[in-house]
C-alpha cells in the first residue's frame, strides 16, 4: 500500500463533492490501485487548514457546511493564512489539486511543478491562457499535469484526445460544451423569452448570480481553447472567436425549429481556428444535446466522425475527472 499525500485547494461544492468520493470510495481505490490518499490540507478562501498527519475529510465537511469557512475551524487542527503559492511552496504534499476559479492560478501550478508535485485541475483560465507554458514545464520535470475536468466535466474527451488517438491525424471538433445555455435555449424553444430563460435557469440553480462567463461564451471558449491546444498546437483564449447567446430571440429560436433543427452555442474548433457562437444544428444530430450533457464530434483522417456524449455538468461528474486524474497522477509520482 503506497500513502499518497494530497493538498487540496478549493472546497466549494466541487471541493466537497470531491471530498465525498475520497471518503466513500477509499476502500475501492486501495484494493484495486494499492493507493492511500492522505488529505494533508485544505483551503478555501478563509484558511489553510493544514495536517501533517493527515485531515479527517468527514470532519472538515462537516465544519464547511456547518459554518461556511475553513477559518471557523480549531481543535488540533492548524489554520494559517497562506497565499496558494506560499501554501504549495511550504505543504509537502505528492499531488496539488485545484478545483478553485482563481484565474491567476497558473502562477502556484508552476511553482507546484517547480517543486517537484504533480497538478490536477478542473480549473479552466490558466489552460487556456498558459497551456503551453503550464505543459513545457510538467514535461521538463516529468511530472503529471492533469486537466480532465476542464472540459466536459468527467466525460473523458481529454484522455481521448491525449492518449486514444496515436495514429489519428484530427482534422475539426465540433462540440456542445456549456450546459446553461443549453437550458436557457431549451427553455427559449417552450416560449420564454432570454430573460426569463435565465431567470429560470438562475432560479434553479442552473446559472450562476452573475450568468455571463456562461451566456457571453466565455466559458465554453475556455474549452475550445483547451481543445484546440490538445488536438492541433497551443493557443490561448485571446485568439478565439467568441460569441454568446445573449442576442439570439425567440424568433431566432422559432425559425430553427420549424426547419427541423434547434439552436445550441457551438465551439468548432479547426487547426488555427477557435470559434463559439448560436448555431442551428439538426434535431437527430449528436449536437442536439439536453439539460447537463454535451457532446463532441471528432472528425479525424482515420477515424472518420467519432461521437462522445456525456455529462459535462454536475458536481459528482466533475470530481469523477479530477479523481480520475488523482490516481493517474498518483500512480506515476
Amino acid at each position: 500500500m503506497r500513502e499518497v499525500r494530497l493538498s487540496l485547494f478549493g472546497f466549494g461544492n466541487v471541493g466537497r463533492a470531491l471530498a465525498r468520493v475520497l471518503v466513500g470510495k477509499g476502500s475501492i481505490f486501495r484494493e484495486r490501485y494499492g493507493l492511500e490518499f492522505k488529505v494533508v490540507s485544505i483551503a478555501d478562501t478563509s484558511a489553510v487548514v493544514w495536517l501533517p498527519e493527515g485531515i479527517d475529510l468527514r470532519e472538515a465537511l462537516m465544519v464547511k457546511e456547518n459554518f461556511g469557512m475553513l477559518s471557523s475551524w480549531t481543535n488540533e487542527y492548524e489554520v494559517y493564512s497562506f497565499t496558494p503559492e506560499e501554501a504549495v511552496r511550504e505543504i509537502d504534499a505528492d499531488v496539488v489539486i485545484d478545483v478553485t476559479n482563481d484565474k491567476n492560478a497558473h502562477t502556484w501550478h508552476l511553482a507546484a511543478l517547480r517543486d517537484g508535485k504533480a497538478v490536477a485541475t478542473s480549473n479552466k483560465p490558466p489552460l487556456a491562457f498558459h497551456y503551453a507554458e503550464l505543459m513545457r514545464e510538467a514535461e521538463r520535470r516529468d511530472l503529471p499535469y492533469l486537466f480532465e475536468a476542464t472540459v466536459m466535466a468527467g466525460t473523458p474527451i481529454i484522455t481521448l484526445l491525449r492518449e486514444g488517438l496515436k495514429g489519428d491525424t484530427v482534422e475539426m471538433i465540433e462540440a456542445v460544451l456549456n450546459a446553461t445555455t443549453t437550458f436557457i435555449l431549451s427553455r427559449m424553444e417552450s416560449g420564454l423569452d432570454f430573460e426569463g430563460a435565465l431567470k429560470e435557469a438562475q432560479a434553479l440553480g442552473i446559472a450562476e448570480r452573475d450568468p455571463s462567463g456562461d451566456v457571453l461564451g466565455i466559458d465554453a471558449g475556455y474549452k475550445a481553447t483547451i481543445l484546440h491546444c490538445l488536438a492541433f498546437h497551443p493557443v490561448t483564449f485571446n485568439d478565439a472567436h467568441v460569441k454568446g447567446i445573449v442576442e439570439v430571440t425567440p424568433e431566432d429560436v422559432k425559425r430553427a425549429r420549424e426547419r427541423g433543427r434547434t439552436l445550441r452555442l457551438v465551439a468548432m474548433v479547426e487547426d488555427g481556428n477557435v470559434r463559439v457562437e448560436p448555431r442551428e444544428v439538426p434535431l437527430d444530430g449528436p449536437l442536439a444535446v439536453e439539460s447537463h450533457e454535451n457532446a463532441a464530434v471528432i472528425k479525424t483522417d482515420l477515424l472518420g466522425e467519432l461521437v462522445i456524449k456525456g455529462a459535462g455538468a454536475g458536481l459528482k461528474e466533475t470530481a469523477s475527472g479530477v479523481v480520475s486524474d488523482i490516481i493517474k497522477a498518483a500512480l506515476k509520482v
